[in-house]
């Protein structure tokens, strides 16, 4: 993945980008019409009455809305071997895999060349916006990386996360080199069977090639944090393995063994080089750029379900630049970042007009639409307004027809005539019992404002997540929280009291009131906990890059949420409606 501007036409993607957006409503018909062309012999689609038809109005008046739920038989049918045309005109050979940490299981997707072509179009996008912004030269990146297995289907289909197809693909190896600085790490450490043994090769290929890493990456926010929380624990056994040049005897698959050792070389200059730059930091503040004096910036996905580790990655980066990676998911891509120098905070995606067709569903209704009890109708790509919420609808190349992806996105501003999103958040409600609605948002502002009292004590907050147990009458929210170090009586009641007064969903208040949902539980968990939730996802075949901590534990994740009962450590009731 060497830098090389010259393989690149800078100017050619820029150009063809500013093309596809000046007339997104254009490019939308013909992206739809070649959707429709090359998939209308298929079963789903002919039994829909489409008759041939590939304009958008009699598209959305034959082709419903749809969820993972609906298509879910006809997926199942693809991945046990029937090869008939059944979503798609051509044969789907791959199937994508979901992460699981949200609804407890994996979802099969359908995964085949144009969306692989559709990510290559989104990489060389986003990266000729983020090299203007912040050129590197020839040199290296740290990226936390990892292939989980692949498997064989019961139809004989190759299936593993959608990371693990992309990582694998000659296409993407070949282009990436055009694109970004070459992975420190050789691919026996990006696809060793065991995680904690790649990303402690990970680190020690980062250390040592230290002077040349220009960038810090992974796919998740949570993947760098976690990193560098593995990093305060093993620098020292780190350091000693490059100044004996003998790989720790903790990694011990042979394939992973076999690459270090063409790497790893006695050097006890840059070992005391390492050791000096740890010892002079003070609570690790500033660790990546101390440990990497040339990176430029670090990058990956870092909205949504990702902004509860932003305080502790930008601890470690200190002033280094956070830039968030582009807007996708399991089922495909929606978007580019663009605005590179925008915080994570305020970051904003570019829908590509060609990569897929895309709807929009209002979230905020008009009075008479109300009164009468009028569904919200989809709007097209261009049709969106700024400052307006709504739900992502999408059809791609790869047999998804108007699939509600349930992204709740707000619209920025246009880049040309396409917009420019912001993730808001998913569109399910988490947390509800009576007529309490709070969601993922909800939950994540309400832990940080508690979180903010554990400062008094300089502790932080790890990780969090929550339960609704309708086992007790009334039914309550429980918190479930890991924290950096042992918190007062005091602090942790006052935190308990904090979170269940700062849901401020008005059904969530007034059942609170009258007593129709129970106090809120504060269960605090030994450290290490959402460690042994990460161990248990990975053994299920997610990639520890894909990994991402679910934020409500049901019956869906009875495993998960044994694994959370069994270590707890303390737990308190909110004294704050009484």
């Amino acid at each position: 993945m060497l830098e090389k501007m010259e393989s690149i036409n800078v100017d050619q993607v820029i150009e063809e980008f500013e093309t596809i957006t000046k007339d997104a409503e254009k490019v939308q018909r013909e992206a739809l019409k070649k959707i429709l062309e090359e998939n209308g012999s298929a079963e789903y689609l002919q039994n829909l009455g489409l008759n041939g038809r590939t304009d958008p109005e009699s598209y959305k008046a034959c082709v419903p809305l749809v969820s993972h739920a609906d298509l879910e038989p006809y997926i199942r049918r693809i991945a046990d071997g029937d090869n008939s045309r059944i979503l798609t005109g051509k044969a789907i050979t791959t199937i994508s895999l979901s992460s699981g940490t949200t609804q407890g299981k994996s979802k099969f997707v359908p995964f085949n060349d144009e969306l692989m072509e559709n990510t290559m179009q989104i990489y060389r996008t986003s990266f000729v916006f983020r090299n203007k912004e912040f050129p590197i030269g020839k040199g290296k990146a740290l990226q936390f990386i990892y292939g989980s297995k692949q498997f064989i289907t019961k139809g004989g289909l190759t299936a593993g996360t959608a990371t693990s197809h992309v990582y694998r693909n000659s296409k993407f190896k070949s282009g990436m080199k055009a694109m970004q600085s070459q992975c420190c790490s050789p691919d026996e450490v990006i696809f060793g069977s065991d995680y904690q043994q790649s990303l402690y090769c990970h680190l020690l290929c980062g250390l040592i090639f230290c002077e040349e890493i220009q960038l810090v990456y992974s796919t998740f926010a949570h993947s760098i944090v976690h990193a560098f929380r593995t990093f305060e624990v093993v620098w020292e056994e780190l350091c000693t393995d490059i100044r004996e040049g003998v790989l720790s005897s903790q990694v011990t698959v042979p394939s992973i063994q076999a690459s270090m050792s063409k790497i790893l070389k006695p050097d006890p200059e840059l070992a005391d080089l390492i050791h000096r730059r740890c010892s002079r930091l003070s609570n690790w503040y500033g660790l990546i750029p101390t440990l990497f004096p040339n990176a430029k910036y670090i990058y990956g996905i870092l909205t949504g379900s990702m902004e509860p580790y932003l305080k502790k990655l930008r601890h470690y980066a200190g002033e280094l630049h956070l830039m968030s990676a582009d807007y996708g998911s399991s089922e495909g891509w929606i978007g580019a970042n663009v605005n590179p120098s925008l915080p994570p905070e305020s970051a904003t995606y570019a829908v590509l007009p060609n990569i897929g067709y895309f709807e929009f569903l209002p979230l905020q209704q008009n009075v008479e639409d109300q009164v009468l009890c009028l569904k919200p109708e989809p709007v097209g790509l261009t049709e969106v307004k700024v400052g307006e919420e709504y739900e992502i609808i999408v059809t791609n190349f790869a047999g998804l027809y108007r699939y509600q992806l349930g992204d709740v996105v707000k619209v920025m501003g246009f880049h040309n005539s396409t917009p420019e999103l912001k993730f808001v958040r998913r569109s399910n409600v988490l947390l509800t019992i009576n007529i309490d609605k709070n969601t993922e948002k909800d939950l994540q502002l309400s832990v940080e404002t508690a979180a903010k009292l554990l400062a008094e004590e300089k502790l932080e907050m790890v990780d969090f997540t929550s339960h609704v147990d309708v086992s007790t009458d009334p039914g309550h929210y429980v918190i479930f929280w890991e924290i950096s170090g042992d918190a007062s009586e005091e602090v942790l009641k006052e935190c308990c009291n904090c979170l269940d007064r700062s849901f401020a969903d008005a059904g969530y208040v007034s059942s609170r009131k009258v007593n129709s949902i129970g106090p809120l539980e504060l269960r605090v968990v030994h450290k290490g906990t959402f460690h042994k939730i990460l161990d248990h996802y990975v053994l299920l075949g997610c990639a520890l890059n894909q990994f991402k901590t679910p934020r409500c534990v049901g019956t869906v994740n009875n495993a998960v949420l044994q694994i959370l009962t069994d270590n707890v450590a303390k737990n308190y009731f909110s004294t704050a409606y009484v």
